[in-house]
């Protein structure tokens, strides 16, 4: 006979977007349940960089929900203490043209009216800023708002600091509903939970977690690659990236997609990322991948080139068409809400889907517009039904 349980909500889900919506919704009073078929942070979160960036967003929803969380990740910082490793150390985006640099000023124009703060960098002082990065680039842009987290310790501490009631290593295998249906609980492989409220924060399985209350959410892998270097003193002192990454994050390709994402760590490592393609979940290792990763970080930083990569990683981003995530309720199922789908974004903009879901959970007004972010906005393309 399955255990019984009942809280008021049930996120699917403990990586770090989960954990934050458990945080939020604990913190506004209610009794909340995480489960996850696996441990905490072991998925997407466990595979990531820890990025908290403003500086790759354009003016627009996602940017928006990147700046509410920035400051939400600055509050977090004090009470989950030292063991997040929350880093405000900045990012620093370089080009190695003039016309790299055109294309920079205009993005962070457009950032700066939305309330990025950005300063240009003449290419003669970028070394002021990174004593390591190669010569004769032609300049960057500053960004104080990016920051890091090391993101599988930030997902523990936010679960932990939520007091949530915690089933891992099972797997959901139904959203029950009851009549005119709406959402009254979850069935797992050893227990049932009862609540009104069910958050899918599933990650890259969000679309079938989805499918589990009868409704489509077409999330898809996007695969990625990071190096880790060996242990180094702290030649890399900002987020450091090349300014064909910001292409490549709003880029819709499935193909092959590599640029310099460089970056130093309290524990010594550099880490050395960006990859992205479209290939399932293919966890095959490419050779190919880590070679373009690591020339294009010694073209950046010189000085790597001498240094050994101890490993590679790979994870999976949970990819939705538009590249924004999916937050809020779902219309077509009352008591279903969603937050999953932030593609490479999720750790950082965590904090603040965390809120807004507890503010839907609770009946009180998001401090944002969830609009752009409902899960039912795929239906018409899809040939759904609304």
């Amino acid at each position: 006979m399955l255990k019984r349980s009942s809280h008021d909500v049930v996120v699917i889900g403990a990586g770090v977007v989960g954990a934050a919506c458990a945080y939020y919704a604990a913190l506004a009073g209610l009794s909340v349940a995480v489960v996850d078929r696996g441990p905490v942070a072991g998925g997407t979160t466990g595979a990531g960089e820890g990025n908290l960036l403003v500086s790759d967003k354009e003016p627009g929803p996602e940017l928006d929900l990147a700046l509410l969380s920035t400051r939400l990740w600055r509050e977090l910082a004090e009470v989950l203490g030292g063991p997040a490793e929350y880093e405000p150390k900045g990012g620093l985006v370089v080009a190695s043209g003039e016309a790299g640099m055109d294309a920079l000023r205009a993005f962070a124009a457009h950032q700066g009216a939305a309330g990025v703060e950005a300063a240009e960098i003449p290419g003669e002082r970028l070394r002021e800023l990174e004593p390591h990065l190669a010569p004769g680039l032609a300049g960057g842009f500053h960004y104080p708002q990016d920051a890091q987290v090391q993101p599988a310790l930030a997902a523990a501490h936010l679960l932990r600091a939520s007091g949530a009631d915690r089933y891992l290593g099972e797997a959901v295998t139904a959203v029950r509903t009851g009549p005119g249906g709406v959402v009254t609980g979850v069935t797992t492989d050893r227990r049932r939970i009862d609540a009104p409220a069910v958050v899918n924060a599933a990650g890259t399985w969000g679309g079938e977690v989805a499918g589990l209350a009868g409704v489509a959410l077409p999330v898809l892998p996007r695969r990625g690659f990071v190096l880790v270097t060996e242990p180094l003193p702290r030649i890399v002192r900002h987020k450091v990236y090349a300014a064909d990454y910001v292409a490549d994050v709003a880029s819709g390709s499935a193909a092959l997609q590599t640029s310099a994402v460089v970056e130093g760590t309290p524990a010594g490592p550099v880490l050395i990322g960006a990859s992205r393609e479209r290939v399932g979940f293919d966890r095959t290792l490419s050779v190919e991948v880590l070679r373009r990763l690591a020339g294009q970080a010694a073209a950046l930083f010189p000085v790597l080139a001498e240094v050994c990569v101890q490993r590679a990683y790979r994870g999976f981003r949970p990819y939705l068409p538009d590249h924004l995530p999916a937050i809020g309720a779902d219309p077509r199922v009352p008591g279903l809400y969603h937050a999953c789908g932030h593609e490479g974004a999720g750790i950082g903009l965590a904090p603040a889907t965390g809120l807004l879901i507890s503010r839907q959970l609770c009946g009180t007004r998001p401090e944002l517009d969830l609009t752009p972010f409902r899960a039912d906005r795929f239906a018409t393309e899809r040939g759904a039904a609304s």
